[in-house]
């Protein structure tokens, strides 16, 4: 083992959230504080850049937008689990941070008259998507990478593979990690962490997310104790690409584009006549399943039938203006120009509403620990996300973990000391376990089981007998996973024993996921059960809470803040 290293703060995970949470905790103490940014990729190469859409904030109420109008439309998209406290904490604050993003650089796409510009999206009553063409993630990580290197306090750990969270007494210590260039296994002391890791889409077959998702993070705080929050509630993105679920963008509707089933109809009118094509994700997602189960959706590969996307109306100028990066990977990846042919779509695994539960601040119970960006539940989602909230909230709770983690180590005096037991037991696990395994199973039958079953099992819409059927393969093959063998030995870049540490995440959290929708019997949000229609306030109106125990699950319940706003039907 290397020379061991110390930060006064680490950042685990370099998307959105976390190169906020550096940079917030950087401008806080002046660059005076001392932070390792961790992460298992090049720090532009976090799943952050692939957002599209744009990022929401309320910035026209002067044309009749307003902050209470944002909350409001939130909590009713969030189908009333949403924290009221938390969304109003939101969405007073974001304004401030699409202007401090103007002030480091981010070029904005603008009106004729040049103000910064907004466009509709689902679930919003009125057009408070900020964006920069369809490109949003990328530049707002540029300019949050661009503004971190006036800082010479942060040191970057790319291509580090953290194994897992070390602590002592049931206080944070540090990180054990791979540095996956050499194969050393290095221990990473820190006074406080904030994990910025970004969900588990990985989980799924047909999904949005880049292959490096796979829910380290919330597993890692899982394993150590931390609840896991509302892992039951996943969002589904109603236009993900057939065959590959790259994620064609809602701003392809907040721009006008139709949705069409074989009949040429705008079958939306159906489900959410008020809103059409901008309904929350989670309807129009039920919607397009439902028109493909009844026969009325286009015939694809592998049972992935599918609707249209048509963006034909808008016009070549206004598509390659707005919507150049969708035109661009429809013709490179599926051969349709938007232009001229309509996009091939189907819901797709697009976003974890729960993760690591936290507070308002994003602090974690375990003292020293925040968490930040879709990794975290912060409960602002509840049981569906509005689109543009997220990157938004990667961007808030980024800034507000930095401080309150800053505000933190300064009061911390002396340094970290060693975890010996918790490093040996990390050690243990690498060397001593998942290296000497001789069994026979592989990996990656394994994980495309996983997949499938959460594919089949944890979709748009959930049945009991499904779930149940789904805990028990998860059960199956966490036992297989204890039979399997890295067969790749080398100690640069051992892909092979990544993939098979990312498995273990995977499973647990899809364990969780699983268990947390078959007992919650009741339909709420993204959580549709075919047994349970109904919305069940009187049982249901709460948030589930996970504990990792050696037999599973233990699951617990927290209250929902409804201070605002008592909950009512939801129609569109």
């Amino acid at each position: 083992m290397s020379e061991t290293i110390s930060h006064d703060i680490l950042v685990l995970g370099s998307g959105l959230a976390g190169l906020r949470a550096a940079l917030a905790a950087s401008i806080a103490t002046k660059g005076k504080i001392d932070i390792g940014l961790v992460s298992k990729v090049q720090l532009m190469r976090s799943h952050s850049v692939a957002a599209e859409g744009g990022t929401a904030a309320v910035l026209r109420e002067e044309e009749g937008d307003s902050l209470d109008l944002h909350a409001w439309d939130t909590v009713k998209g969030s189908d009333f689990l949403a924290d009221q406290d938390t969304v109003t904490l939101f969405v007073r604050n974001m304004p401030g941070e699409i202007f401090q993003l103007e002030h480091w650089g981010i070029p904005w796409s603008r009106r004729p008259d040049g103000r910064i510009d907004q466009r509709a999206f689902g679930g919003h009553s009125f057009p408070r998507a900020t964006f920069a063409a369809d490109k949003t993630g990328f530049f707002e990580m540029q300019v949050l990478y661009d503004t971190l290197t006036r800082y010479e306090n942060t040191t970057r750990y790319d291509e580090w593979f953290v194994t897992s969270i070390l602590t002592e007494d049931g206080e944070f210590r540090g990180l054990s990690a791979i540095d996956l260039a050499t194969g050393e296994f290095h221990v990473i002391l820190g006074k406080a962490l904030i994990i910025a890791t970004g969900g588990a889409g990985r989980i799924s077959g047909f999904t949005t997310y880049s292959h490096s998702v796979t829910g380290d993070g919330i597993a890692m705080a899982y394993r150590v104790g931390i609840p896991i929050k509302d892992m039951e509630f996943i969002q589904f993105h109603p236009t993900g690409l057939i065959p590959t679920g790259i994620l064609m963008t809602e701003g392809c509707r907040g721009e006008g584009g139709y949705l069409l089933n074989k009949q040429g109809e705008r079958f939306m009118e159906g489900y959410a006549p008020g809103k059409m094509e901008l309904a929350p994700r989670d309807i129009i997602s039920r919607a397009m399943i439902t028109e493909i189960n009844q026969g009325r959706g286009f015939e694809g590969v592998n049972g992935l039938n599918y609707a249209h996307l048509d963006l034909r109306h808008l016009g070549a100028d206004k598509i390659n203006e707005r919507l150049g990066f969708i035109r661009e990977l429809a013709m490179k990846f599926v051969d349709v120009d938007p232009v001229y042919e309509p996009i091939p779509v189907r819901p797709v695994f697009h976003y974890a509403m729960g993760g690591i539960h936290t507070d308002i601040n994003g602090e974690t119970p375990m003292k020293g620990v925040w968490a930040a960006g879709e990794t975290a539940c912060v409960s602002m989602h509840g049981a569906n996300r509005l689109g543009t909230n997220s990157t938004a909230e990667c961007l808030f709770w980024g800034k507000i973990t930095g401080e309150e983690a800053a505000k933190y180590v300064r009061g911390v005096t002396g340094e970290v000391k060693m975890p010996q037991e918790a490093v040996a037991k990390a050690r243990a696990h690498l060397y001593n376990d998942i290296l000497k395994r001789e069994g026979k199973e592989s990996i990656y039958e394994i994980r495309q089981e996983l997949r499938r079953n959460v594919d089949k099992n944890l979709g748009v819409y959930r049945n009991g007998e499904g779930l149940k059927e789904g805990c028990r393969k998860i059960s199956e093959l966490k036992e297989r996973y204890l039979k399997i063998s890295v067969r790749d030995r080398s100690k640069a870049y051992n892909i092979d024993l990544m993939y098979t540490l990312e498995l273990g995440f995977m499973l647990d959290v899809a364990e969780v996921a699983f268990n947390g929708a078959l007992n919650r019997e009741e339909s709420r949000g993204s959580h549709a059960r075919l047994d349970f229609t109904k919305r069940d306030d009187e049982k249901w109106l709460k948030h589930t809470l996970a504990t990792f125990s050696a037999e599973g699950p233990k699951f617990d319940f927290s209250p929902v803040d409804i201070s605002s706003w008592k909950p009512v039907e939801r129609t569109y």
